[in-house]
């Protein structure tokens, strides 16, 4: 006579429920991936110190000692913002590190394998990245506006936000070091070397206008005003500089460049094996 066992069901034998890959989720992904990045806190410090820190110390040490020992107008806004140039090295670094780092690591194949289609993961480390600078260099561009203004205030050359062209070159600031970001990630993404991402990045954005030193004069004002910096930096003079573009034509120009490198990443990301 035989009898029948009934055998309880593994535990570990349920199917797993998997959900669908949605931009939502990816984004979520790359959220999490930033904010534990040990590099991220370390950077984003360093752009807010460099910016609000040294901008505010910049002002004191200027309007204390005034140049030529004498009486000197002072530029409040563009005083007090003027750390960006430094800002911009740490939000660069850390978006070309964003998507490179991956690369090095060899994590880019797990994130591709989970996204077969590649690009949500791209256009999510860049939004994310986007916003997060966006929030971050406001604020900052913000605090070292104000704490300049303080300074200055003792020596009756404070700015203000009503003034003509100051909330533009405040918040034009945090646009522009946001941008700087994703060229960042746009770099990376395309030459996939840290090394070699920063060094591009930072030759086009510094190296290549002191090189247009070296053109003729005839071509300087053909050439300069549309080179990727110099286009927006345009939107950082309280007063338009008459050698740039217009402020928001610059601006546009610089938002220009980002989008074609991205697109391109885009496409080489579909065609190159992770």
């Amino acid at each position: 006579m035989s009898t029948a066992t009934a055998t309880a069901p593994s535990p570990t034998s349920a199917p797993v429920a998997q959900g669908k890959v949605t931009q939502l989720r990816v984004l979520n992904s790359e959220w999490i991936k930033l904010r534990t990045l040990r590099s991220t806190p370390i950077t984003l410090l360093v752009a807010v110190a460099a910016e609000v820190g040294l901008g505010i110390l910049v002002t004191y040490l200027r309007a204390s000692h005034p140049r030529h020992g004498g009486v000197e107008h002072i530029n409040g806004a563009e005083l007090s913002l003027a750390m960006y140039r430094l800002a911009q090295l740490a939000v660069g670094v850390l978006g070309v590190l964003i998507i490179s780092g991956e690369y090095t690591t060899g994590m880019i194949r797990a994130s591709l394998s989970a996204v077969p289609k590649r690009l949500p993961v791209l256009w999510a480390k860049a939004a994310v990245y986007g916003a997060v600078l966006l929030v971050l260099m406001t604020i900052a561009s913000l605090a070292a506006f104000y704490g300049g203004q303080a300074v200055l205030s003792s020596y009756g050359q404070a700015a203000h936000m009503s003034d003509p062209g100051v909330t533009r070159v405040v918040f034009g600031t945090a646009l522009y070091l946001t941008v700087i970001g994703l060229l960042g990630v746009a770099t990376g993404a395309l030459i996939r070397n840290s090394a070699g991402a920063i060094a591009a990045l930072f030759g086009v954005l510094l190296v290549l206008p002191g090189l247009a030193d070296l053109l003729p004069a005839t071509w300087v004002p053909n050439v300069v005003p549309y080179l990727p910096s110099k286009a927006g930096e345009a939107l950082l003079n309280v007063v338009p500089d008459p050698s740039l573009m217009s402020p928001w034509n610059g601006f546009a120009l610089f938002v220009g460049y980002a989008v074609v490198l991205l697109a391109a990443a885009a496409v080489l990301l579909k065609r190159r094996d992770a």
